[in-house]
Formats: structure tokens, sequence, C-alpha cells
């Protein structure tokens, strides 16, 4: 059985602020060993329930914050940026299931600290018309492949937007959000044994694969600066619906890895820090 762990930060165990997920913040060090440990968990479970090639995917920021050394060592790790693919770099269709570690809300949300992929630079996202953030995003571009979001873990607010998008998929709330840096936390032995016994009977026996569906969607993301809307207009194929709004239609993924194009563009032209 193979499967695919997108990593993400701010959902981790115990960690509510910027200075615990930014490198350079006063408690980024601490917050990558939890980090790390929300992920041993989840491997641990999947170990259990016979998986047999494991990769994880760093997917938080410059994604290089998973030290190799404190990774179980039944798994890869996919480590660095610019990756293609992003968040899902390495995910194809012949990984059996897909497991999101540490994911986060939507911006808009109440959820500890909540955005859409760029801080507040992205205000909105939708999806065919339906609001949509990382976990909606990275739910549709996987099932695309024909490949299934077996578990969710971040805080309630999370595991509220996963619940949402596919009931189906098991969550675990390892905090629950007082504010967008504030959260009443769950001790982190029980949370990550949670982890390890949702991840564990989470995931589905060895499958055949599915193939990729090619069913055109519409991604339509309102930036908080106009200038980033008007250059991204420069791309074939990206319309606008008002100055600060532009969509294009494709299927996914590579409409996921155009997108990952447009947040180059926008980092390029914006030097705002990522949670304000």
């Amino acid at each position: 059985m193979r499967i695919y762990f997108s990593v993400d930060m701010e959902g981790v165990t115990g960690l509510v602020d910027a200075d615990d997920v930014q490198p350079g913040g006063r408690d980024y060090e601490r917050g990558r060993l939890m980090m790390a440990e929300d992920v041993n968990a989840a491997i641990r479970g999947a170990v259990a329930a016979g998986a047999t090639d494991i990769t994880v995917n760093d997917a938080h920021g410059a994604m290089r914050n998973l030290l190799p050394e404190s990774l179980h060592p039944a798994a890869r790790l996919i480590r660095g940026r610019p990756k293609q693919m992003g968040m899902l770099e390495g995910l194809t269709p012949e990984h059996d299931a897909v497991i999101c570690v540490g994911y986060h809300s939507r911006a808009g949300a109440l959820g500890v600290l909540s955005h859409s992929f760029m801080g507040h630079e992205i205000e909105d996202m939708w999806l065919d018309g339906r609001p949509v953030g990382e976990i909606g995003l990275a739910h549709a571009t996987a099932a695309a492949l024909g490949v299934p979001v077996a578990v969710l873990t971040g805080d309630d607010s999370a595991c509220a937007e996963m619940a949402e998008w596919d009931g189906s998929v098991a969550t675990v709330a390892v905090k629950y959000a007082r504010d967008r840096f504030a959260a009443d936390l769950r001790p982190a032995q029980e949370a990550r044994t949670a982890i390890e016994e949702a991840v564990a009977a989470g995931l589905p026996a060895p499958r055949v694969p599915r193939s990729a569906t090619s069913d055109p969607s519409t991604l339509t993301v309102r930036w908080q600066s106009a200038t980033v809307a008007a250059t991204l207009l420069g791309i074939p194929g990206v319309t606008s619906t008002d100055t600060r709004t532009v969509q294009a239609q494709g299927s996914l993924p590579s409409l996921y890895r155009l997108f990952g194009v447009w947040m180059r563009v926008a980092a390029s032209l914006t030097n705002q820090p990522p949670y304000c």
C-alpha cells in the first residue's frame, strides 16, 4: 500500500502563532519538532495499517521545515522548493491514499492561523463557484488523480471544512480555535495517539489505481492587490471578473499547477507578511 502525506504546519499540535511556524520566529525550532511528532504519529498509523511505501511532502512555507533526521525511517521526504505541484508534489495515481497533516482552514474562517496559501494576499478563492482553500483544492486535485484523501489533522475549524467537502474523510482535531491566534490545546500525547489511531483505522486496502479525470474546472481567486490581478492577465487563458479577481479554466491537476505559477507571480510583486 502506497501512502502520500502532505504536511502543513499551522494545524500542528500546540502551534498558534506566526512565531511558531515561521523561520526566525522565537518558537519556530520548537514548532518544527512538533510538526515532526505529528507526522511521525501518522506514519506509525500508516505502518500499522500495512503501508509499504510512504512519501512525505513538506508542504509549509519554504518547505524545509521537517528535519530529515527527525522523520520516521519508514518514510521518504520531499523537501525544498520550487515544486511544480507545491503542496502535492510527488502525488501520483499510483498512491492508495492521501493523508493531510497539520492543515488549516481557508481565508476568512475563524480558525487558527487561517489563510489560503499566501496569508492575507489572497482574500477569497472559489473552485467551480464553491468557496475553497488549501483543504478543498488538495482534495479536488487528489480526486482528479483518482486518489482519495483518507485522513486530515488540524484544528476544529479545518476539520469542519474537510467535513463540508467530504464527510467520509476521517479528521483529528488537535486543538480548538478560540481565535485566529489562540486555541484550546489538546494534550500533545493525546493528540498524537488520536492521529496514529485515526490513520491506522482510516486507510483503505490496496486498490487498483483509477484513471485521472479530465473534466474542466474553473478556479477563481480574489487578490488583495489589483497589481497582482492585472499582471496575471498576461498569462494566456487568465481572465478577470473585476480589478482584483481572476479566473482560469482547465482540468485538475493542471489547474493546480497553474495556480502555483500565479502564486510565484504574486510573491514577486508583493512583500507582505503571511499573518497580519
